[in-house]
């Protein structure tokens, strides 16, 4: 990735050979509004100069942040008003920005997701199965409850109320995230045959699988907010 000429770090541009401190904020260049880093799409420049999506924040080089929806960036892109942000964060680089960037950015923000959930599953982090999944969440263990976008509405109405009785929330219409993916791109993540639910008992795994899950929400506009989490019995909902 090139690293525009002497040009001073702002809240936008940042260098990733300096790690990112819990709670660091970057500014979203099209947008304006400051928000916490994990929720934003880090941009660099390859090479040849293109523009491409970096989610992880480690390409070298600086890098501008966006924290819009993919419409909304659609919607820079066809006014020419993110070729004028990148233009002013990227001072005297050239910069080819791809049609399909929102596409790509999506692929990789997905491909982020299913990533973490491939590294939970082996971990053993992962519950599946409906009659598992309600057993823990009956019991009041689970900590995040998922299910596949083309789950059956009777499936998920049954775990998610096995969810509520555990968190002792009965009545709160708490109930667990429906993703923006379906059963067969789950069943592809995870290594296993129809996946149609999952969950998460292990509070620090779940964190680390809703912190990806949330940035594809925000971008995609798909699926329910994750629940956040930190102890069974919370009710609390991130919007």
């Amino acid at each position: 990735m090139r690293t525009p000429p002497n040009e001073s770090l702002s809240s936008d541009i940042t260098d990733p050979r300096r790690p990112l401190k819990t709670g660091a904020e970057r500014r979203c260049i099209l947008s304006g509004e400051t928000r916490p880093a994990d929720e934003l799409v880090r941009l660099a420049i390859g090479p040849d100069g293109q523009v491409l999506p970096d989610v992880l924040a480690r390409a070298p080089g600086r890098g501008a942040w966006i924290g819009v929806s993919r419409p909304a960036l659609e919607k820079a892109m066809a006014k020419g008003q993110l070729k004028g942000a990148l233009a002013r964060a990227f001072k005297g680089a050239p910069l080819a920005i791809p049609d399909d960037l929102p596409q790509r950015i999506e692929d990789a923000l997905v491909r982020n997701f299913t990533d973490r959930l491939g590294i939970e599953m082996r971990a053993g982090k992962i519950v599946l199965g409906s009659d598992r999944i309600a057993e823990h969440a009956r019991g009041g263990v689970l900590e995040l409850l998922l299910h596949a976008a083309d789950a059956a509405p009777d499936g998920t109405t049954k775990l998610d109320q096995a969810w509520r009785v555990g968190r002792e929330r009965e009545g709160s219409g708490d109930r667990g995230t429906r993703l923006p993916l379906d059963r067969e791109a789950l069943s592809v993540a995870l290594g296993r045959d129809n996946v149609v639910h999952l969950a998460l008992a292990d509070a620090r795994a779940a964190t680390r699988v809703s912190g990806p899950l949330l940035r594809l929400q925000n971008f995609t506009g798909a699926g329910e907010p994750a629940p956040e989490t930190g102890g069974a019995g919370d009710g609390v909902t991130r919007h």
